[in-house]
């Protein structure tokens, strides 16, 4: 790692290009498109809670937008690997319900303090020598439970559309068999070509236009700091940035975690009076990133969250325009296009899960009790698979 980071500018560039495939700059696309028609409606929802309107949507999607692609793009290139940051969907699931017993500027200072609180595990290692202690099994396992939802959801969209979905399917065996390497690109062109046929997929409502941040100064909240700051800060660290630790571990990558999430706070510290409530390392769309379907070289996977970064960039300059665009996709499409995406991840992991025969049951309650989806105390289920699958194993082990 040391040698590749001391590489000339000239050779890092002759690098660059040569890793890069059509396949990992249609995963990086398909990435951000999952994020965004997953979770961003939750944005809208806190913005509103917030008595926020139209404006501020834009500033928020701006700021989030920006730090995302900024974070990405510099980490992946710092440590040469797949490194894909987002923001935090359960911790904008919190601030629907917690931000409107404050004023706006009084969360904007929860959001500052809960960044500093992130910046502070990261500096000082101790986040990183947590993850450090947990079996790759166990993490592996946790990473299965978090994606089976998208594997399910393939089958689960032919309800709908089954028409669509089914035409995917059978394109993505196909293209398996024939081309891997461009399957999810294949399926992505015919799926595109096969809703607007169908009359699913129409781009007529889409306006160009350039977002306009909305600065707004802090208000110093004890109130706020700790009925939003520091549940935000616990459910991006264990709901979040822990299954973003398992993914990449679980990929076979040993990228420092340290820095990645000091540079995640302090990114967000600068962007949180724009609205960047949280930003944290990415789980679901970074599996898309880091799978064989991206390329079948590991050490060229890294192009594809170099590209996820451009996207985040170009969704950030041009936040209410993406919006609309990504909305135009029908929900089918996008399920099935995740869901092809991440099957082979979802198979590794379980096959890492289960492999270590002593570890075994320990990896399947985790398994289990994070595809189950359980939410206790405003944190997800994959922090509780975490801590039912460690406390199973070291009650069970010699």
């Amino acid at each position: 790692m040391a040698r590749s980071n001391r590489l000339s500018a000239s050779s890092v560039q002759q690098l660059r290009w040569h890793d890069v495939s059509l396949s990992a700059l249609i995963a990086g696309f398909v990435a951000v498109l999952v994020g965004y028609t997953s979770s961003a409606i939750i944005i809208f929802q806190a913005v509103a809670s917030a008595g926020g309107g139209p404006e501020l949507v834009t500033s928020w999607f701006l700021a989030l937008g920006i730090g995302m692609g900024i974070t990405t793009i510099g980490l992946t290139l710092r440590f040469r690997a797949p490194i894909l940051t987002a923001w935090s969907t359960p911790g904008a699931a919190l601030l629907v319900t917690s931000m409107a017993d404050f004023s706006y500027a009084a969360a904007i200072g929860a959001f500052l303090f809960s960044a500093c609180l992130i910046t502070l595990v990261g500096i000082t290692g101790w986040f990183e020598r947590l993850m450090n202690r947990i079996p790759q099994s166990i993490a592996a396992a946790m990473l299965a439970g978090v994606l089976l939802q998208f594997g399910l959801g393939v089958f689960q969209a032919m309800e709908n559309e089954w028409v669509l979905v089914v035409l995917l399917f059978v394109v993505y065996l196909v293209a398996k068999r024939w081309q891997p390497r461009y399957a999810i690109p294949l399926v992505l062109v015919v799926g595109m070509l096969a809703a607007w046929a169908m009359g699913l997929l129409s781009f007529a409502t889409v306006e160009w236009q350039l977002a306009k941040p909305v600065f707004t100064l802090p208000e110093w909240s004890l109130g706020a700091m700790i009925s939003i700051g520091v549940p935000l800060f616990i459910v991006t660290m264990a709901s979040q940035n822990m299954p973003g630790v398992a993914t990449i571990r679980a990929s076979g990558y040993q990228t420092p975690i340290s820095p990645t999430i000091t540079w995640t706070g302090i990114t967000t510290l600068l962007l949180a009076p724009f609205g960047a409530f949280a930003l944290n390392l990415a789980a679901i769309t970074a599996a898309i990133c880091m799978s064989s379907e991206a390329h079948p070289d590991a050490k060229r996977r890294y192009v594809a969250t170099l590209s996820a970064g451009f996207f985040y960039l170009l969704t950030g300059l041009l936040a209410s325009t993406m919006a609309a665009l990504f909305y135009a996709f029908p929900e089918a499409l996008v399920l099935a296009i995740a869901g092809l995406a991440l099957l082979a991840t979802i198979g590794n992991s379980l096959a890492v899960a289960l492999h270590d025969e002593p570890v075994r049951e320990a990896a399947l309650i985790t398994f289990l009790v994070t595809a189950s989806g359980v939410t206790l105390f405003s944190v997800g289920s994959a922090f509780w698979g975490l801590v039912a699958g460690l406390a199973a194993w070291y009650v069970r082990r010699p």
